[in-house]
């Protein structure tokens, strides 16, 4: 046991997760977990997530160790106002939010004397939401990056023993530099994803039913990503407009030559590329993140 008690707001897809496999691996004493909409929190009790399914955001805090925010970006200075008051001393509060210069912005102004704000971000999810889509290997050999700076060490080395515990890789960045590898790493490749299903749908209607109907594998991933929660990309694209921006400048200008080349039937040019980029799937395999 690393935590007498831990508080998840948000039982979500990662929210759910973390209780269960918390739970399950007896990271903490007791779990108690909130989210603000009633569907999800009965769900939630019925299939046993935690320890206690509060029915007060501030009763789930009160006298946690260890509170996380495992809701949309959005919505994180909202929950944090909430939370404040109800926060011993001495708890660490961290978030999973996929972007981390704007959630440190909208909550640290709100995190009161005595208690400390560590947030991170697990580079782990589905395509699913809801607590019926939580489960405890999600975290699995996968990283879950931490913005340690400013943090008590004594904290950041517990939190990192809660995540290993959960089977994470950890890693501590700075919130910058996150922010702009998630850009081409996550946040990009869903952009793309929903860009290109919503071309399918838009096309006329004999051409989308053959579409849907004769689906290769690479269309039915991009129709996997893009069949993600909608709010919670909605939040992210918003408040990492600036990463996110440059590195569509960047694939745009990438995306022109490969125009250029196909147009000019510059086969050599489309090899190399293609050869390239090969090596980096056989890099993500090797490092265990297929």
């Amino acid at each position: 046991m690393i935590y007498s008690k831990i508080a998840i707001i948000g039982i979500g897809l990662i929210g759910a997760s973390v209780a269960i496999a918390a739970k399950h691996k007896k990271l903490a004493g007791t779990i108690s977990c909130f989210d603000a909409n009633d569907e999800a929190r009965v769900q939630a009790r019925e299939l046993g997530i935690g320890d206690e399914v509060s029915e007060s955001i501030t009763a789930c805090v009160s006298d946690a160790d260890l509170v996380m925010l495992a809701v949309p970006v959005g919505a994180m200075k909202n929950v944090m106002e909430q939370i404040a008051d109800d926060l011993k001393p001495g708890c660490v509060v961290t978030d999973t939010g996929s972007t981390k210069t704007s959630v440190i912005k909208d909550v640290s102004p709100f995190i009161p004397e005595g208690v400390e704000f560590l947030p991170s971000h697990p580079m782990a999810g589905t395509e699913f939401s809801g607590p019926a889509a939580g489960f405890a290997s999600l975290f699995e050999g996968r990283f879950w990056l931490i913005i340690s700076e400013g943090v008590s060490r004594d904290k950041v080395d517990d939190y990192t023993a809660f995540l290993q515990g959960l089977g994470a890789t950890t890693e501590e960045m700075d919130a910058k530099y996150h922010d702009r590898v998630v850009a081409i790493t996550s946040h990009l490749p869903h952009l793309i994803a929903y860009t290109i299903v919503g071309t399918a749908v838009d096309l006329e209607s004999d051409i989308k039913n053959d579409v849907i109907r004769f689906s290769a594998s690479g269309f039915r991933d991009f129709t996997r990503i893009a069949a993600s929660d909608p709010v919670m990309w909605r939040d992210v694209f918003m408040n990492n407009d600036e990463a996110v921006l440059e590195m569509l400048q960047r694939f745009n200008e990438d995306l022109s030559y490969l125009q250029r080349a196909i147009r000019w039937k510059e086969g050599d040019k489309l090899f190399d590329l293609f050869a390239r980029t090969r090596t980096i799937r056989k890099s993500i395999i090797e490092a265990g993140q297929d």
